[in-house]
């Protein structure tokens, strides 16, 4: 339930591109240009728009908000009201806080990128080849990447990531029933100075606790 909440990126730049990865060699050249490129930040902050799709393109969902990661993976994701929530992970578990609800969910973090898409951010990419196909195309300074999982049970069809400028962009998952979830990155700062402490998260009296 929570990975579903990570899921995400927006419509690729369209560019003229160099041809897209097929061979194994270039599925090794992609999967190192793409850990080169998520390497480079050990911290980032921001902002991000997020819009969720319905498989015929109907609009169910949009929210704003921030983020703060740090690897090896930690996160925290706040996203405004009216819809507010705060997603915080210390790198072993999640917290789900939704205080409209009075209520935080507790559950473990799967270390697996194929179903915490989030860690491509924050976590250990250096298994990219093994966990995933992927595919890129590059014009001008926009490097975009299309991550098949090679395991039937991931939490995502495929994942979409965009780099301009070797800074994150925008993302983009489609799940097994054809929904989408797209994130637009604002702002980003890489290697920020970022205290530990705001990945842990402290119960407030009276909320309701839900562990999983």
């Amino acid at each position: 339930m929570i990975s579903t909440l990570l899921r995400s990126s927006i419509t690729a730049l369209c560019l003229v591109a160099l041809p897209l990865v097929a061979s194994a060699d270039d599925q090794a050249r992609a999967a190192e240009r793409l850990n080169d490129l998520l390497s480079r930040a050990q911290t980032m902050s921001g902002g991000f728009s997020q819009m969720t799709l319905s498989s015929n393109g109907a609009n169910l969902q949009e929210t704003t908000g921030t983020l703060a990661l740090k690897r090896p993976g930690m996160f925290r994701w706040h996203t405004d009201p009216p819809l507010e929530q705060l997603l915080v992970s210390d790198g072993e578990q999640i917290w789900l806080y939704d205080p409209d609800l009075e209520q935080v969910t507790i559950q473990k973090m799967d270390k697996r990128l194929t179903h915490t898409p989030a860690l491509l951010l924050s976590g250990d990419v250096s298994q990219l080849q093994e966990n995933f196909d992927i595919e890129w195309s590059e014009g001008g300074s926009v490097v975009d990447f299309t991550l098949t999982p090679k395991e039937a049970d991931s939490m995502f069809d495929h994942l979409r990531v965009s780099f301009s400028d070797g800074v994150i962009n925008d993302m983009q998952m489609s799940d097994p029933v054809g929904q989408r979830t797209n994130i637009l990155f604002r702002n980003m700062q890489l290697n920020p100075p970022l205290d530990d402490a705001q990945f842990t998260f402290d119960i407030p009296d009276g909320v309701d606790v839900i562990s999983e």
